[in-house]
């Protein structure tokens, strides 16, 4: 059954209880990091580790995400500035724990490539917020993992 989170806007990311921030570099320029996060949102399934579905919704501001182990989320689009920044919150999940979910992705110029930082800011009781803290190394790797997952992507020119 999915629940109704609190509704949070960008500034979540600084006040958030829990506050996971992890960055990497890929070789791509911004551009075409930017357009795989944003414009080709059905492409996540194929690069980011745990997502098997992913779809834009009411005109890609919002989107409909589906894990492999099957929770789901709906999804709220803040923030779209081309080659700079996307940002989106979760509005209805079925995964337990969470009060309030939101995520920044974060894209600068690194030479040729882009440096990403991925900033998941989330609220829940403390079993969630521990949880969560105890999974951060492996949140780090599946980011890092994800991020040259979309390298080799945008490389292939996908």
């Amino acid at each position: 059954m999915a629940r109704r989170l609190r509704p949070v806007e960008l500034d979540f990311t600084e006040s958030a209880p829990l506050r996971l921030v992890f960055a990497a570099e890929a070789a791509a320029p911004p551009k075409a990091v930017y357009a795989a996060l944003a414009d080709d949102v059905a492409g996540w399934s194929d690069w980011f580790t745990g997502v098997s579905r992913a779809v834009s919704t009411d005109d890609a501001r919002g989107r409909e995400v589906r894990l492999t182990g099957g929770t789901r989320f709906a999804e709220t689009v803040l923030a779209a500035e081309p080659d700079e920044r996307y940002a989106y919150r979760v509005d209805t999940t079925n995964a337990p724990g969470l009060r309030a979910l939101l995520e920044d992705w974060r894209l600068t110029p690194a030479g040729g490539g882009t440096r990403l930082r991925w900033t998941f800011a989330a609220d829940g009781p403390a079993p969630f917020r521990l949880a969560m803290t105890l999974a951060r190394p492996g949140l780090g790797r599946a980011f890092r993992e994800s991020v040259r997952a979309l390298d080799r992507r945008l490389a292939r020119g996908a």
